[in-house]
């Protein structure tokens, strides 16, 4: 693979907002701006990344959520993964395997300047197309074998109410189906 760095095929333009907006407001200038994520900054900070599944997450989990009085800072990802404008793009396929992300913010002398993603990569070395599914697949075979890890009852004592019951493992705990549900 030839050298390429981040910083020349980097998306400059990305969609931003503050902490301050509120979920809804996140939601709709992903839609207006026709893109699944969006970087919350601060200023040229970067503080978090909101996807649209988060927001799915939090829409599905949490019935009744007023999405206009939630700030979207308080869903959104906070522990990111970020690369410099100087890596090479193999670099940054490295780190999006290692961290299980699509994108990565790109900072220099701590503020953003960009965001890399699987897509600026291919467009500018298709062959990896191969490759990069491939992980995906490897990626996606992962999180199956761990969530069926956990899939199957135990039974035992809630870690939350102690409760007897059958027990599922959530957020490292083992919890009874109540204690899942007050949850979620």
């Amino acid at each position: 693979m030839r050298r390429i760095s981040v910083g020349d095929i980097m998306t400059r333009n990305f969609v931003s907002q503050t902490p301050q907006a509120s979920l809804y407001d996140c939601a709709k200038k992903m839609a207006r701006e026709r893109v699944d994520s969006l970087m919350i900054t601060n200023g040229k900070k970067l503080v978090g990344i909101l996807t649209s599944r988060d927001i799915l997450w939090a829409i599905t989990k949490k019935p009744g959520l007023n999405i206009k009085r939630i700030r979207g800072i308080d869903i959104a990802a906070k522990k990111l993964a970020v690369i410099k404008p100087s890596a090479d793009i193999s670099q940054a396929i490295e780190k999006m395997n290692a961290s299980n992300f699509k994108r990565l913010p790109v900072i220099s002398d701590g503020e953003i300047i960009g965001v890399i993603t699987v897509k600026d990569i291919l467009a500018v070395e298709p062959e990896l197309y191969a490759e990069m599914h491939s992980l995906m697949d490897v990626r996606e075979e992962h999180l199956k074998l761990e969530k069926s890890k956990h899939a199957f009852p135990i039974d035992g004592l809630c870690e939350n109410c102690g409760a007897l019951s059958d027990l599922l493992r959530v957020e490292g705990q083992l919890l009874c189906h109540d204690c899942r549900d007050e949850l979620y």
